[in-house]
């Protein structure tokens, strides 16, 4: 019997990381605020690549794009479409907030 509570309490820990809740939700910004964003840091050009070693709409470096597995979508955020952006900004936002982006931040709280 013990054997059988250690699987049931694993596969209940399983299922309570993937499935979704409030707390997760609150640590995404919403569509709005990411245009917001790009906006400010590249003029809203999803696929902007200025040799500055940031890239795409949210100008997320290489290594922070990889670290939070953009790689899995594309090699750099600007060869990846605005929605894979957008996921792996909220993934980059769920563990930083707006840190990364503080100097557009202010115009995307709004939103």
């Amino acid at each position: 019997m013990p054997r059988v509570l250690g699987i049931l309490c694993v596969t209940a820990t399983i299922v309570s990381l993937l499935t979704p809740t409030a707390a997760n939700a609150a640590q995404h910004a919403t569509g709005a605020q990411w245009n917001h964003v790009a906006r400010c840091e590249s003029g809203g050009n999803w696929h902007l690549n200025t040799g500055n070693g940031y890239y795409g709409g949210l100008q997320i470096s290489a290594q922070t794009w990889a670290s939070f597995g953009g790689h899995h979508y594309a090699r750099r955020a600007d060869l990846a479409s605005r929605s894979k952006q957008i996921d792996v900004a909220n993934r980059i936002y769920a563990a930083d907030g707006w840190k990364p982006w503080r100097a557009c931040a202010p115009s995307a709280r709004k939103h």
